[in-house]
């Protein structure tokens, strides 16, 4: 990441840069007790063409045949919390179409932004630089008070 770089973070990642000695989901523990600050990335993992939302309830939708939903993976609901319950930082950024949990607007008390398609263009580069240097302000407090 760019940004990560330029702002002199280093950032682990489960089977990147950190590996499990026990079990992935306490690992994803260890290794933010560790951090000063979160991303979430909200990448599409799974598509439905079928299916049915809230199904036997009065609020039921089936999805219509032109329709597909995507789905990120469940791992970054789990990352998101565990960050939060640590009161870290987080940024939470989601591809198109990505909705449901932490990226539903208002489920967290983090603007849920958009991850910019292809090559941004300089006003987009902007804003996103000013959305990390707003959060790097946060994660630096938080690192340097630790």
């Amino acid at each position: 990441m760019r940004f990560f770089d330029e702002l002199n973070l280093e950032s682990r990642t489960l089977g990147r840069s950190d590996y499990p000695a026990e079990f992935p989901l306490r690992e994803v523990l260890v290794i933010a007790k560790h951090c000063a600050g979160g991303v979430i990335l909200g990448f599409e993992q799974f598509q439905a063409s079928a299916g049915t939302w809230k199904r036997d309830h009065e609020k039921e939708k089936k999805l219509k045949p032109e329709e597909t939903v995507a789905f990120a993976t469940p791992w970054n609901h789990l990352e998101a919390g565990i960050l939060f319950a640590l009161r870290l930082p987080v940024l939470i950024f989601r591809e198109e179409g990505i909705s449901g949990g932490v990226f539903d607007t208002g489920s967290t008390d983090v603007f849920v932004r958009k991850l910019p398609l292809g090559e941004p263009k300089k006003d987009e580069l902007d804003g996103l630089k000013e959305v990390f240097l707003k959060w790097h302000a946060k994660v630096s407090t938080r690192y340097y008070r630790l």
